[in-house]
């Protein structure tokens, strides 16, 4: 089939007209390979970077130049100078944390990295008269740039071919209306194609286009609140204007009230200020997410923003496109079914020549829907099923085109057959291009019932344009199409289900057509044609609630759709790949695109699906649920111990009495009570969804927590200071104390690592373990300072631990009724 641009049958004088500049040669074959090269001299190359991750110097430097890791840092060289060297492992802890924090990201980044190649969009533009697709970073000024719908526009540049050529521009100015754009029209970078093609020329490239001044802003989504880590920001803030006067405190009372030794002074007031920084809870967040990114990595799964793998894990919604996600991409013609009169001369026929062979008439249809086919270069999935059933008439020359719209949720050619004669078709939805009455429905209907799609094909008498095009339209054929189910969809709607996250399947297509997919699927519940859904947002809100699947929804209801389920207190995931999916994409609390979905998709997508793979999401929301639930879990632990430290550091201010702990001590404590257990807590599987809170859900335990065990062990300490005398009471009294603060400690730990498993079980078994080596082998006494004198105290520390340890219990049980999360 011919193609015939209808613009060049308009002369240059034809009024109201503008007059194009003529264009240069290079033009309409694009640049030659030494234009390229030249401008690449020149440097005139979209060099604009793009990077997935952080650099390995920003990722060094956030784990390194830190508030606390500087606290940290200058006590640990007042230790090395006044103390021995066992006094001052906090900071080998902190270096070896803070290395492998360092590595963990990098090796995430690594993983982004890598994927992001793997779904880099590939513009592709016209060289040397062939169309080649190249990386973006490799485009140059002047290129002449194919574009069809879906696709993002990469540089800004001017239209230079438009075949019926809309472009969203929304993410860019806030408007959602697309812009029918012709040659000589500027188009901006950001935007992306949703309706027709064209090409355009670039004019800015690099730092220069639009999108790469606003940073990529406006056109890539970022999740903006991310209460992991502002409730982190937010207990740290706390703690550290809690260890200010703490610390001061503690100073003065150890330098200047008791008067002791100075070496032994500072290294104790080392000990009551280290433990109350929780370093390792911002380090081991960090190492959550890097760990999981990798994970997914390893399924093909592409997260753009780290916050998103916390944000699947609070997900309680999930708003699923039919096309792509539950069926796959590509279609079958099923059956053809004539309606009426085709050809539209009143005989029946279909051949326009009044003849009444029935073979004839279907022969007719298949040449129409062939001319169809052809006459759109960027085909969807509907159309290539009909390209690929009916083959093209040569004979036939298109005029004119109407691409389809999600809006209008039709297509159209106009053609001048191989007679001379002219006809103009629509294909598109029956409920849109018949009228309610129309028998034909009836037909649709009762297929669509069956899960099959249907497309109506029309002879639009009047044309393609003006207002009346569908409701002249005559009817003349049903094209049923057959969709494939992915063979994963089902297990993955019950995998939602089991979690108690709702699914919402939101189409385009016929609401009872997907409402019998679902149904294939196991998915129950209410379908709903869309257009009769309330304007009003509460209304829209509680009809949401009500209904599972909703058919025949337009782009801006899909939007309207994620805001009123948000609107509920819902927390709403998205999934896509079609342009008509990306403004609910960018306004969703997570955004999900498939890797072979549109390049507007991918670009406002939190979470690329690179395999394709709708049964890769439950791997994802599950990795969300172990991060978030992990680090909530190890948090406690973590400011239990900050909590102990500053009510230890007041009481000693108060009694005025010398600190009970050396830094080693503490640091022992630490690490087989909070640091080597909280690796492996935080990295363990965690299925439960993940809550809002996150500060008081934390706190809540951590505060009564911290506070018996430091109350309990200063009251142990107390005791062993009326008891032992002599020059060797300040070393027992200390082993006394630490014996009392590891038990509890351990009592935390046991209650934060339920429900138990064999390895938790063998996790806390194991600290224990560690912690009696310590006590029974001569050299790692001497080298901790920890040896029990007699028998009393440490029974009697045995004693305190147990009382404290009941009392925990009952404060975990109370708080957990009296403040629910």
């Amino acid at each position: 089939m011919t193609h015939i641009d209808a613009g060049t049958e308009l002369g240059p004088g034809d009024p109201g007209d503008p007059v194009a500049p003529a264009p240069m040669p290079s033009r309409a074959t694009g640049l030659t390979r030494a234009e390229v090269a030249e401008r690449v001299a020149r440097g005139e190359v979209n060099d604009v970077p793009v990077r997935s991750s952080r650099s390995v110097t920003e990722i060094v430097r956030a784990n390194v130049f830190t508030r606390f890791n500087a606290i940290i840092g200058v006590l640990w060289v007042i230790m090395l100078c006044v103390a021995p060297i066992q006094d001052s492992l906090f900071g080998f802890v902190i270096l070896a944390n803070t290395g492998i924090g360092i590595i963990q990201e990098w090796r995430a980044k690594q993983t982004l990295d890598s994927l992001a190649v793997i779904g880099e969009a590939r513009p592709t533009v016209r060289r040397d008269g062939n169309a080649v697709a190249v990386p973006t970073s490799e485009i140059v000024l002047g290129d002449l740039i194919e574009i069809g719908p879906g696709d993002k526009i990469v540089v800004d540049g001017t239209c230079a071919e438009a075949d019926g050529l809309e472009v969203d521009e929304s993410l860019l100015t806030g408007e959602a209306d697309p812009v029918l754009k012709q040659p000589g029209d500027a188009v901006m970078s950001g935007s992306f194609v949703v309706a027709g093609g064209g090409a355009f020329t670039a004019t800015k490239v690099g730092r220069e286009a639009y999108a790469a001044q606003l940073a990529e802003e406006a056109s890539r989504f970022t999740l903006v609140h991310s209460e992991l880590r502002s409730g982190i920001s937010t207990i740290l803030k706390y703690v550290q204007w809690m260890m200010i006067p703490t610390a001061l405190g503690l100073i003065i009372s150890q330098l200047v009230v008791k008067d002791n030794d100075l070496k032994d002074s500072i290294a104790r007031t080392v000990g009551g200020i280290v433990p109350m920084v929780p370093e390792g809870l911002v380090l081991l967040t960090s190492v959550a997410f890097a760990i999981g990114v990798i994970r997914l990595g390893r399924q093909q799964c592409l997260v753009q923003e780290l916050p998103a793998i916390e944000g699947l894990a609070r997900v309680d919604t999930v708003c699923l496109d039919k096309t792509g996600t539950l069926t796959e991409g590509g279609m079958d013609v099923h059956e053809l079914r004539l309606l009426g009169d085709s050809d539209g001369d009143g005989d029946g026929d279909g051949d326009g020549d009044g003849s009444s062979s029935g073979s004839r008439d279907e022969a007719y249809v298949r040449k129409v829907l062939g001319a169809l086919g052809e006459s759109d270069p960027r085909p969807n999935a509907s159309l290539q099923a009909i390209i690929d059933a009916y083959p093209d008439s040569e004979d036939w020359r298109c005029t004119e085109a109407l691409p389809f719209s999600s809006a209008r949720k039709y297509s159209g050619a106009a053609f001048s057959e191989g007679n001379g004669t002219d006809s103009a078709w629509l294909l598109g939805a029956p409920d849109v291009l018949l009228p309610a009455d129309d028998p034909a429905l009836a037909e649709t209907e009762e297929l669509n019932l069956r899960g099959l799609r249907v497309l109506l094909l029309a002879r639009a008498p009047e044309g393609l344009e003006g207002a009346g095009v569908v409701e002249s339209a005559e009817p003349t054929a049903l094209v049923v199409l057959e969709q494939r189910l992915r063979p994963d969809a089902g297990d993955t709607l019950r995998y939602f289900a089991e979690q108690d996250v709702r699914a919402k399947v939101i189409s385009g297509d016929n609401a009872v057509s997907v409402g019998a997919v679902a149904a294939k699927l196991g998915l129950e519940g209410q379908t709903v044609d869309a257009r009769k859904l309330p304007k009003d947002p509460e209304e829209l809100a509680d009809a949401l609630d009500d209904g599972t699947v909703f058919g025949r929804v337009t782009p801006q209801q899909k939007r309207d759709m994620v805001g009123a389920l948000q609107s509920h207190g819902h927390t709403v995931a998205m999934t896509g790949d079609g342009v008509n999916d990306v403004l609910a994409l960018k306004d969703a609390d997570i955004g999900v695109s498939m890797g072979s979905g549109s390049e507007a998709t991918r670009a406002v997508a939190q979470i690329v699906l690179l395999n394709n793979s709708f049964a890769t999401l439950p791997s994802v929301v599950a990795e969300g649920r172990r991060v978030i639930g992990n680090i909530t879990r190890v948090a406690t632990l973590f400011l239990v111990k900050t909590v102990y430290s500053v009510i230890l550091a007041l009481l000693v201010v108060c009694f005025q009495v010398e600190y009970p702990f050396l830094p080693r001590h503490l640091t022992l404590l630490s690490t087989l009570t909070i640091g080597v257990p909280a690796f492996f807590l935080a990295l363990a599987p965690n299925k439960e969804r993940a809550r809002p809170n996150f500060v008081r859900r934390v706190m809540r335990y951590a505060i009564p927590g911290g506070a018996v065990a430091g109350i309990a062990t200063f009251v142990m300490y107390l005791i062993a200071r009326h008891y032992y005398a002599g020059s060797g009471a300040l070393a027992a009294e200390t082993s006394s104390a630490t014996l009392t603060l590891f038990l509890i400690s351990m009592w935390v730990l046991a209650i934060v690592a339920r429900p138990y498993t064999w390895w938790r079980v063998g996790l806390v078994a194991a600290m224990a373990f560690g912690f009696l080596l310590v006590l029974v082998v001569p050299w790692l006494q001497d080298f901790f300072a920890l040896k029990l004198v007699g028998s009393v105290m440490p029974w009697t520390a045995v004693g305190v631990a147990a009382l404290a340890a009941g009392l925990l219990e009952f404060l975990w049980r109370w708080v957990g009724r009296r403040f629910p999360a």
